[in-house]
């Protein structure tokens, strides 16, 4: 074999190591998970349900002040999210999720929602989040400004997702209107106002705080 073949044959061989090196290196970043999340799934087994029934109730409370003219609050726990996440979404609402997904759970931070879940396609399983801050422009009217969105380490394209979320703001009937934040999407969602006589439920408050949601607003008739 001449001194020439010998050259592209060891070249070859290492842009094949060097593939092969970064394959490896995505696919150990693409199986990486958030902190919390490993936490959440390690949860004590007994605490879910627990904190799954306190949901519930405080879910039925608010369910009821809403029917009532005049002003509401409630606060709801980040452990008492996950623990329905894990339990009664899981038992009672599965058909809920995309195909595919599984395991949601949350970290409530100041000023910023974190959520995460496994996904599986074939022999293909990540873990997927994402990073978004809430907040009121102005009486029923909220605003979501997307800051991160990972497959285990890596960024996702953020055009599926956006499409997404107008998908979903379509089929709740929602107005969606997408405006740009220091390079981050951010979608201004508006619900129409009822027909005369109907009770209409204006949230006008919302806060993240730590490990803690927080949701305030009026119930009125028009």
């Amino acid at each position: 074999m001449s001194k020439r073949f010998r050259i592209a044959g060891l070249i070859v061989l290492g842009l094949l190591a060097l593939l092969a090196a970064s394959a490896l290196l995505v696919w150990h970043a693409s199986q990486k998970m958030p902190q919390f999340y490993r936490e959440a799934l390690q949860a004590d087994p007994g605490a879910p349900k627990r904190d799954s029934d306190q949901m519930l109730q405080q879910a039925t409370a608010l369910a009821s002040d809403l029917q009532q003219p005049g002003r509401w609050h409630a606060v709801f726990t980040a452990e008492q999210i996950n623990g329905w996440l894990a339990v009664d979404l899981l038992e009672n609402h599965a058909d809920c999720l995309p195909a595919g997904f599984a395991d949601p759970r949350v970290q409530i931070e100041p000023g910023r929602l974190r959520i995460a879940c496994r996904y599986r396609q074939g022999r293909f399983a990540v873990v997927l989040s994402l990073a978004v801050e809430p907040y009121m422009i102005q009486p029923g009217v909220i605003a979501l400004r997307i800051r991160q969105a990972r497959a285990g380490a890596l960024p996702l394209p953020m055009g599926r997702l956006l499409t997404g979320i107008s998908e979903a703001a379509r089929h709740a009937r929602a107005t969606i209107q997408w405006r740009q934040a220091e390079g981050d999407p951010v979608a201004v969602i508006s619900f129409p106002r009822p027909p005369a006589g109907r009770k209409q439920f204006r949230v006008e408050s919302l806060r993240l705080i730590p490990g803690k949601l927080s949701v305030a607003g009026k119930t009125e008739r028009l």
